[in-house]
């Protein structure tokens, strides 16, 4: 690598809003809010909306709805027939 081109990488605290978790990882990300960590240093506190710990990817509450059914469901709901000629 050169020496002089690439952002300095440092540790930082990302705070999950939604879920109110925290983690501490490198980062080149800048902040001027800080938080001081569980071993008593002061670092660079990030917040940020959605994380591993609040996506329902990673939370496993993710439900997966096939297409099929919304078209089926919004044509009973609204009253519309399937038409005959599909």
């Amino acid at each position: 690598m050169k020496h002089g081109i690439h952002p300095v990488s440092r540790p930082v605290v990302f705070r999950d809003r939604a879920s109110d978790a925290t983690f501490l990882t490198r980062s080149t990300a800048r902040s001027t809010a800080t938080i001081e960590w569980e071993d008593g240093a002061i670092y660079p506190l990030i917040d940020v909306e959605v994380s591993s710990a609040s996506h329902p990817f990673y939370t496993g509450t993710a439900r997966v709805l096939d297409s099929a059914g919304r078209v089926e469901r919004f044509e009973r709901r609204y009253g519309r027939k399937a038409s005959a000629t599909r």
